[in-house]
């Protein structure tokens, strides 16, 4: 006998099509019909064995049974399947239309209204009728099921629904309506008419009597009224309807203390919130059971359009929930524009703090993306929690290098002190992430700094568990001379190839001896990288009688300038001296250049490092050569748009660039002085077609530094300028020679009191790449495939090295300059770190820059005689 299916696969509402039913019904009876026949064979042999076997044991005496009725047998079989294959691909309650007149021989069992469920004989089924009430010789078969107290149960729920439905709306009176409809009664047994009403979306059944009275109901599994369904689902006009016609309660919570709001933040139609901001306000700040308002929700669920409605209808953003304010729910589930929503409407949320920990937003970024949003609105990037961690200290526990790198680089304390005196890089040294601890040391971490228990960042990594990954970290911190780990308690062995102190551990941290100038040792600059600041801050040596002059000169290299950053950092800190009350000449090429106009503009390394971090990530997007816009914009924002050259004097300050209006080429110098005339005779004779350059004061800063930086085949050229390095990658020669014209000039002009002597060349260096083999570099007249091919790939390679030849700031240029200021009396000072890979002017990876301003450290502390001897004659008078 048929029997009904469960309510889950009915809501399925599956109809398939007579022919195809009829077809699998077909396939399915013929496999069945030949397992049948061969289990009937075998029946029938095994029937024909048993019988010769009772005749032999028998005998002759014994008579033999008929055979039993095998073909009546097989037959019943087969109708059996075939019913169970029809009811197995049949819906039993799939709305049919069928004609009244069909059930003129069947009995009524029940009849309420215009729904009758008949008992039809022919089928053995029960079968229920909504007779259309505008054409009685004609109904709906809702359901047809096999078992009669099936059919009585859901006859008794169809008949006490569909009354209002089909009373008031004659949409109602089609298929598709009448199965959805059906559908919602059997799926949600407790919901009232209105709530039906709702979910089916005929706004005439919302003036019927029966609906009407329940548009406040809330007897039902989640304790929802209708309006609550009709938010979530984004039902504007049933909004309407429920609101205006049933006089429907805005203020209803459902079990989980849900207003209407908090149901239309779940759904898509954000209308649907302009309404009830227009007709209620009281759920607009209710929590819920777990202390979430409206706001909170659409933050975590990202729907940023619901946040801006709900801010806009005024609701609250200083409502703590459990995770803290609204925006530091958008911040745990990473939704930005939530955040930035927020932000742009309250912008005291940047500095709300949670109630659990005591954090900032910024303690909840989870990623870059989020970090730098944050910092780009004000954040404060070393805001402390409760525990006193600040954000620095949850990304390293957290592991997130890329949102350390952020932090980092603008601006974070690398040897902030958090909880228990810890600083990120003593969490660091549990995470067994290399890139993450050299990241810390090279943006300013100490490694011999201790925390409350004494402990220093050298002593948890000699307590490394797993012996391959403390051998590691330990080798890494030993070539920035980390000699030592002290054990705060004694007895404690110390780790193999560390030497124990002489002298008891102190809690408290030590302070930097007073350091002479007359008596620098090397013990004061053996760290000379991570060194604290001298207490003493020297005033600018400019205004004193110096009798000699500095030159620091600053090669071209692209984003590599961050290695100059990296030197002239250990240098500051070394001599607690700017760079730019250091020296009184600045000479820079490409990215030398603009380093050379922050030195000018007073701008410290530390901050040039986080803002070349920054800005490799805004000007090298998308494929070469990219677009100038960015890094014009840079440029401005930096020097300003209309600041001239001329505007500040000291040091003075020599970019330099190619004129490549002209062939050949030459260099010009963009300053920040009157250039020196010249006594010499000019190489070309004068071309009225070649128009002079801009004097300094009229030479705006930011178009000189676009001009010096213009690299062929990375950005298009400024104007007719093009990148100095094609001319002077190492400006030391020039830069020499421009002093040298000066002094003469100012001798002519009888000014030789103002004649300073040059007395040290400091030339800082992009790093050095490995040397590597080339294959091929021979170019010549191809006479088969192969040698075409053989000659394309040596004309590249050709092309490479003739590139590199020119550009090259090293070897010869340095030889040069070395020998020159040898034999003039001058101390010359070459700083370039050796590479391990080749970095490209363009490299954007946190993880390849970090590791080249690594290996400038480790240069740093192998060189640190050379840099002790370089601080004292920078100091000296």
């Amino acid at each position: 006998m048929c029997q009904p299916w469960s309510e889950s696969f009915c809501a399925k509402s599956i109809k398939p099509s007579l022919g195809h039913c009829c077809s699998i019904h077909l396939t399915a009876a013929r496999q069945l019909l030949w397992l049948l026949e061969r289990n009937q064979h075998r029946d029938h042999n095994r029937h024909r064995n048993d019988s010769c076997s009772h005749d032999k044991t028998e005998g002759e005496g014994g008579g033999a049974s008929p055979p039993a009725p095998q073909k009546m047998q097989f037959f019943g079989r087969l109708v059996n399947t075939l019913s169970g294959v029809t009811n197995l691909f049949s819906n039993p309650f799939r709305v049919k239309e069928v004609a009244v007149a069909d059930y003129t021989s069947s009995d009524r069992v029940r009849e309420e209204g215009q729904l009758i469920l008949f008992q039809n004989t022919p089928n053995r089924t029960w079968d229920c009728v909504l007779v259309n009430p505008r054409s009685p010789q004609s109904g709906f078969r809702l359901f047809q099921l096999g078992l009669e107290a099936d059919a009585l149960v859901n006859f008794q729920q169809y008949s006490s629904q569909l009354l209002p439905f089909y009373e008031s709306s004659p949409q109602v009176l089609h298929t598709e309506v009448l199965q959805h409809l059906t559908d919602l009664i059997r799926n949600h047994p407790s919901w009232s008419v209105a709530h039906l009403a709702v979910e089916l979306g005929i706004r005439e059944c919302f003036h019927h009597s029966r609906v009407i009275s329940c548009a406040n109901c809330t007897e039902n599994e989640e304790g929802c009224t209708p309006l609550h369904l009709a938010c979530r689902k984004g039902d504007g006009e049933i909004l309407v309807e429920l609101v205006q016609y049933c006089h429907a309660q805005m203020d209803v919570t459902d079990n989980k203390g849900e207003t209407v709001f908090h149901y239309a933040v779940q759904g898509d139609n954000s209308q649907v919130l302009q309404l009830l901001g227009k007709n209620a306000v009281a759920g607009l700040n209710q929590v819920n059971n777990q202390g979430l308002t409206p706001l909170h929700l659409a933050c975590q669920l990202g729907k940023q359009e619901m946040v801006r409605v709900l801010l806009l209808c005024n609701a609250r953003c200083n409502i703590m929930g459990p995770n803290g304010y609204p925006i530091h729910s958008a911040m745990k589930f990473s939704q930005k524009g939530c955040a930035e929503m927020i932000i742009s409407m309250d912008s005291s949320q940047i500095h709300s703090k949670d109630p659990h920990y005591g954090a900032s937003p910024l303690h909840w970024a989870k990623n870059a993306e989020m970090a730098r949003m944050l910092l780009k609105r004000g954040c404060n990037v070393n805001s402390t929690s409760s525990a006193g961690n600040t954000a620095l200290h949850v990304a390293v526990m957290r592991n997130r290098f890329d949102c350390a790198i952020v932090l980092l680089t603008h601006g974070a304390n690398a040897d902030a002190h958090g909880e228990h005196g810890n600083t990120p890089l003593h969490l660091a040294m549990s995470k067994d992430n290399v890139e993450m601890i050299k990241a810390l040391i090279v943006f300013g971490a100490e490694v011999d700094t201790p925390n409350d228990f004494g402990e220093t960042p050298t002593f948890l990594a000699s307590k490394i568990s797993r012996l391959d990954t403390r051998k590691a970290i330990l080798t890494l911190l030993r070539t920035v001379g980390a000699e030592y780990c002290s054990p705060p308690i004694h007895g404690v062995p110390a780790e193999q190839g560390f030497a124990a102190p002489h002298h008891p551990f102190s809690l408290e941290r030590a302070q930097p001896p007073p350091i002479s100038l007359n008596n620098l040792e090397l013990q004061d600059l053996m760290h000379i990288s991570r060194a604290r600041k001298p207490a003493f801050i020297l005033g600018s040596m400019r205004d004193e009688k110096r009798t000699h002059d500095h030159l620091l000169c600053l090669d071209g290299g692209g984003v590599k300038g961050l290695i100059i950053i990296q030197l002239l950092i250990a240098i500051e800190k070394a001599s607690g001296v700017a760079t730019k009350d250091l020296f009184d000449w600045v000479a820079g090429t490409s990215t030398g250049g603009i380093l050379a106009l922050a030195i000018l503009h007073g701008k410290s390394m530390a901050y040039m490092r986080g803002v070349y971090f920054r800005m490799k990530d805004e000007v090298f997007r998308g494929s070469r050569p990219y677009e100038s816009g960015p890094l014009e914009e840079f440029l401005k924002r930096e020097f300003g748009e209309h600041t001239k050259m001329t505007d500040v004097k000291k040091p003075k300050v020599m970019l330099t660039g190619t004129l490549s209006d002209r062939q050949p080429a030459e260099l010009h110098l963009f300053r920040n002085y009157d250039a020196p005339e010249t006594v010499r005779e000019p190489r070309f004779n004068q071309n009225v077609n070649l128009r002079p350059p801009a004097q300094p004061s009229d030479q705006l800063v930011w178009r000189a530094a676009r001009s010096s930086g213009a690299a062929p085949t990375y950005f298009r050229p400024n104007g007719r300028f093009l990148d100095g390095g094609l001319l002077a990658n190492n400006p030391t020669l020039d830069a020499m020679t421009e002093i040298h014209e000066y002094n003469q000039d100012l001798i002519r002009k009888g000014q030789a009191n103002k004649v300073k002597k040059l007395s040290i060349v400091v030339s800082l260096g992009t790093g050095r790449s490995p040397q590597v083999p080339v294959t091929c570099v021979d170019v010549f007249r191809p006479s088969n495939p192969w040698e075409l091919a053989k000659t394309v790939f040596g004309a590249k390679e050709l092309g490479k090295m003739v590139v590199d030849c020119c550009t090259d700031p090293d070897g010869r240029a340095v030889d040069r300059a070395r020998a020159w200021c040898e034999m003039v009396g001058i101390q010359y000072f070459r700083l370039n770190p050796q590479l391990g890979t080749d970095i490209m002017l363009d490299e954007v990876s946190d993880t390849v820059l970090v590791n080249a301003l690594w290996e400038t450290e480790v240069y740093i502390y192998e060189h640190h005689e050379e840099f002790q001897k370089l601080i004292q004659l920078l100091l000296s008078p």
